[in-house]
């Protein structure tokens, strides 16, 4: 199954969800209110919406995600250098680092990642 599009607020909304589910829907209004300033409509249509979408499910008011924050988050990545860098991931981390000082750390842990890409994971 294919990751659904999750705008902005929507999101914000999931990352609430992916940090506390299963949580009961009124503990999610409760938080949206406490975290995003948002009504309990607002949430209660988020909701719903996200549910239509395939993007989490809501049952005896208990709401839990179908699509996890790795999923999404692929999704986005996916779709940007699609999009943006014509599918070439070279093009995209050039663009990157030319904005981002990358750390030691941070070369060491992308070379690792290299190193079991290149074993076959």
């Amino acid at each position: 199954m294919e990751t659904p599009k999750i705008f902005e607020s929507e999101y914000r909304f999931c990352q609430i969800l992916w940090d506390n589910e299963p949580v009961r829907s009124s503990e999610l209004v409760r938080l949206c209110q406490e975290i995003l300033g948002w009504k309990q409509s607002t949430t209660y249509t988020v909701i719903k919406r996200l549910s239509q979408r395939g993007v989490l499910q809501n049952e005896h008011s208990v709401v839990t995600s179908l699509a996890s924050r790795q999923q999404v988050q692929t999704a986005e990545i996916d779709e940007l250098i699609e999009n943006r860098f014509n599918g070439s991931i070279p093009s995209f981390l050039a663009a990157f680092t030319d904005s981002h000082a990358l750390s030691k750390e941070d070369l060491d842990d992308i070379q690792k990642m290299i190193d079991t890409i290149r074993k076959g994971r």
